[in-house]
């Protein structure tokens, strides 16, 4: 008799977790959906004006570059953009369309090269597997700034005393945890020139005001907060834990670390803007040079949502103005 695996945990449409331990995270929501969580092959010709490979560093490290075309009498570098996907810790692909459709914007925008790290996820690998694959991205640009590895479009296009984090939801909270483990390091001759977290997933035990008034999104619902990080988190820990509450009393003090220049995007109808203004206000108090981009009437990660960045004029106009305040602090820094 063949015993019937059960689900023990789920979050709707995104993943489902079985009794025997194991994941299957097949989108079960709306089908008009689903292209969005689909790969996209790489691709060395460019396309739309940016070209895409996968890079295997070791077994736990898988990267994306996307390149954008540059005109060949122009032999300037490139700054480097380190991206970290969201997903709750828990789902996503660096591969994704979501992350394609944005990140061959913003290389082709801001005329820099996006490296899009594979995060590990979790329950499989919970945090700090991704803090720890960030920082390990970012160690292996230093180690081609050094000349001890190799990636020919790197080597030639990428200017490595430019290099910035950018990560969304999830992502966002990775974007501070590696800058901080970066100031405990020696990058050079790299230089971390800044970090970009996009409507990072900071939030406290106790629920903000934010998250019981505003309403859900497509991209973030009260359920995948609570499910996602309760997989995600080290065993018996709460969402105190200093990587999603970098601003709360169990978190090195703001003051100690040494952090490059930030830019905080957030939108306006985000369920957790609460806790991301805390933050932002903490990082300020610790007189950390830190900058605000709020996006008015949008709500977490709009800009990933394809249908409505193509569909909705406020939603395309506000993806244009992020990537626009992106592209300008790149380019200052």
């Amino acid at each position: 008799m063949v015993c019937q695996k059960v689900v023990v945990n789920e979050v709707s449409g995104w993943l489902r977790v079985f009794d025997d331990g194991s994941v299957d995270r097949t989108w079960t929501g709306p089908p008009q959906v689903e292209f969005m969580t689909e790969s996209v092959p790489p691709h060395d010709e460019f396309i739309d004006g940016v070209a895409t490979r996968d890079v295997f560093v070791n077994k736990n490290l898988r990267l994306r570059i996307y390149l954008p075309e540059t005109n060949p009498q122009d032999e300037s570098k490139l700054p480097i953009i380190l991206h970290l996907h969201g997903g709750g810790f828990c789902i996503s692909q660096a591969d994704w369309y979501m992350y394609y459709h944005m990140y061959t914007r913003l290389a082709r925008s801001a005329k820099a090269i996006c490296v899009s790290v594979y995060l590990r996820l979790a329950p499989e690998h919970r945090l700090p597997a991704p803090v720890n694959d960030g920082f390990s991205a970012l160690l292996w640009l230093r180690s081609l700034a050094q000349g001890e590895s190799y990636e020919p479009w790197l080597i030639n296009h990428g200017d490595f005393n430019r290099v910035f984090l950018i990560g969304d939801s999830s992502g966002g909270n990775l974007v501070h945890e590696v800058a901080a483990r970066a100031g405990k390091a020696d990058l050079s001759p790299l230089r971390l020139a800044g970090g970009i977290p996009i409507h990072p997933g900071f939030v406290r035990a106790v629920r903000s005001r934010s998250e019981l008034e505003q309403p859900e999104s497509p991209m973030l619902t009260i359920d995948m907060v609570d499910k996602f990080l309760s997989l995600a988190l080290p065993v018996g820990s709460t969402k105190d834990h200093p990587i999603t509450c970098p601003m709360g009393y169990g978190a090195p003090d703001l003051d100690s670390l040494k952090l490059p220049p930030f830019l905080l995007c957030i939108a306006e109808r985000d369920m957790i803007i609460d806790t991301e203004m805390e933050y932002y206000e903490a990082m300020k108090k610790a007189k950390k040079e830190v900058e605000l981009l709020i996006s008015p009437g949008m709500s977490h990660s709009f800009y990933l949502n394809k249908i409505a960045v193509d569909m909705d004029p406020q939603t395309a106009a506000q993806t244009e103005g992020l990537i626009s305040g992106i592209r300008e602090f790149v380019n200052k820094h």
